[in-house]
């Protein structure tokens, strides 16, 4: 059997933020809230920070980060596979990169049809794995 073909990755600068940002404020977790395309932005909590449940998904860890969008906008994404990115700027929101003069944004790009064969399941919020069991 092929490797399953993730659902979200990870750049090494964003890598690098989301290490800034854990030795400030402990383990992170990301939620997509909002936004339909390249450049939208996904934001950065303190793990548990933001409450999610049954009607978010889960896509996967990056970096050691779950990362979680609502369920309906994961209807738009699902033939989608996201890289989370960074880039100078300050976003309008309350994620935690903004105070160092960055803001994560996401790339993207349609899985192929290969890759559509081999896909990561993906999970409700309120019932995705824990580290220990991916």
């Amino acid at each position: 059997m092929s490797e399953q073909t993730p659902r979200v990755l990870v750049t090494p600068a964003a890598e690098a933020t989301i290490d800034v940002l854990r030795d400030e404020h402990g383990p992170l977790m990301f939620h997509q809230s909002g936004g339909c395309c390249d450049g939208s932005s996904p934001m950065c909590f303190q793990a548990g920070e933001f409450k999610v449940g049954a009607s978010d998904v889960w896509l996967g860890r990056i970096h050691g980060c779950d990362f979680f969008m609502s369920s309906s906008q994961f209807e738009y994404w699902k033939h989608t596979q996201l890289t989370v990115d960074v880039t100078k700027g300050r976003g309008a929101s309350f994620s935690l990169e903004i105070p160092l003069g960055v803001r994560f944004l996401i790339r993207s790009r349609l899985f192929t049809e290969e890759e559509e064969q081999h896909m990561a399941p993906v999970f409700a919020g309120d019932d995705y794995p824990q580290p220990s069991e991916v």
